[in-house]
């Protein structure tokens, strides 16, 4: 078997994905969007909400919104996993409950261009940072020109909340289990990134939210270790192969099948 790598590979960019839960009529669901067919990474595919850290993620003024105690390492990502959530899909996990008025005033703002922070300030918000827990972390196969190292976080989704997609980067969303999802892929009619894919492999699983929120990691003090996916040459073919022990399945695909973006 041989590894085949670049020499040279892109530095990842720090990127965070919520992954909303609720319990549906056939048990397990989770909100998903579909991603606009002209985007640069993914286009067209259904993925969860997220996106790339931005530098007011890291502000200093976000620990203050920590609700006791010190705030985990993975901080900033819970800040982006928050916006990207509300600025793609229109939902926001809470402390307490928000009422659409200023679920929609918020929306709004950010629309405008206004700062998360400054929004929610102003609408008077506090997001449920505590509430979102880490499922895995997944970096980008190394052979790839654009390349991203993402926070998956679980949480349940908040009451009273309906889903609206920006009509930018997200043009459908949806609420599904991960079977379902799953079997619309095998049949063609759904497109999965990789990471996407795995994810809906460990969560199938779960009977509940329940369920789902005991995979995440027991600790937030420091980062998880990385799910870096690699091309390897079998003497069946190359397959793309994460390491073991990682709590995700099978740990080695067939790269033919493998949508990397």
């Amino acid at each position: 078997m041989s590894e085949t790598a670049p020499q040279n590979p892109a530095t990842p960019h720090p990127a965070a994905t919520l992954i909303l839960l609720r319990d549906g009529p056939d048990g397990l669901e989770l909100l998903v969007i579909e991603r606009h067919a002209g985007l640069r990474f993914a286009p067209g595919a259904t993925v969860f909400p997220g996106g790339r850290l931005d530098e007011a993620d890291h502000h200093p003024l976000w620990r203050a919104r920590w609700p006791e105690g010190e705030p985990p390492a993975d901080l900033a990502h819970r800040v982006a996993a928050l916006r990207e959530c509300v600025e793609e899909c229109g939902m926001l996990p809470t402390r307490d409950p928000l009422p659409s008025a200023a679920l929609a005033d918020l929306r709004r703002g950010l629309a405008a261009g206004e700062g998360f922070a400054a929004a929610l300030t102003r609408v008077g918000v506090a997001p449920a940072l505590d509430r979102l827990a880490v499922l895995a972390r997944w970096i980008s196969p190394e052979l790839l020109p654009r390349r991203f190292d993402t926070l998956f976080f679980l949480v349940t989704a908040p009451d009273g909340q309906e889903p609206v997609c920006d009509g930018g980067e997200a043009v459908g969303v949806l609420w599904a289990t991960p079977r379902r999802l799953l079997a619309e892929e095998e049949a063609g009619r759904r497109r999965l990134v990789f990471a996407t894919r795995m994810t809906l492999l460990r969560l199938a699983g779960c009977a509940d939210t329940a369920e789902a929120m005991a995979c995440a990691a027991v600790s937030s003090e420091c980062l998880p270790p990385p799910i870096l996916p690699r091309l390897v040459e079998t003497a069946t073919g190359p397959v793309f192969r994460i390491p073991a022990g990682c709590g995700f399945s099978p740990l080695e695909t067939s790269a033919e099948s493998v949508r990397l973006g």
